[in-house]
């Protein structure tokens, strides 16, 4: 692994770039999401408009999946999604010590974390596959039908999914934050 000028390692600057990217567009793309209704007419500029956010997103989801394989531990799926009973009894002794109103100090993605962001990860996945299968076989000006308007009722009904995870994420971000440790700064390559 190399070191660039400032010491920090080049793979931590992908991820966060990735992680940077899945926020500005994931973002996006669910904001803008009400303006997808127009498919169905021959103008459809909130459609075109969301649709290129989403497919963006699916991009660096892409990235993500492909860091979750082939980056470096702390990134790797194997490594810490909650599968086995080791893991997930991590989850369980995060979620008493939060309930003894006190942080989980662990490493990055382990217990309760490791739990979240793999919802993170399944809820963003569905949204962009529901949505990319749209972007490349939706046809606007007309309804949908058949196999696709069932691709499309659920990536609607994957709508929620995104502010529960944001919340929650936001959420254990901000507590952090509140408890001085200030990680997430350098996420958006601010100083801590």
């Amino acid at each position: 692994m190399n070191a660039n000028k400032s010491g920090v390692n080049e793979l931590e600057d992908i991820s966060r770039v990735i992680h940077l990217g899945l926020t500005v567009f994931g973002i996006s793309a669910w904001a803008t999401g009400f303006l997808a209704e127009d498919y169905k007419h021959v103008e459809h500029l909130g459609f075109s408009i969301h649709s290129w956010l989403g497919i963006s997103f699916a991009f660096f989801l892409l990235l993500r999946i492909g860091y979750g394989f082939w980056g470096p531990d702390d990134y790797q799926f194997a490594k810490w999604v909650p599968y086995t009973m080791d893991r997930m009894r991590a989850v369980l002794e995060d979620l008493w010590t939060l309930i003894k109103f006190k942080l989980p100090e662990r490493p990055m993605h382990v217990g309760l974390s490791g739990l979240v962001q793999t919802f993170g990860l399944a809820a963003f996945a569905w949204m962009a596959v529901t949505g990319s299968l749209m972007f490349f076989y939706l046809t606007p000006g007309h309804h949908t039908r058949g196999l696709l308007h069932f691709i499309k009722e659920m990536h609607e009904a994957g709508v929620w999914l995104i502010p529960i995870y944001l919340g929650i994420h936001m959420g254990a971000v901000l507590l952090h934050a509140l408890a001085g440790d200030h990680r997430w700064r350098r996420t958006f390559f601010l100083k801590e």
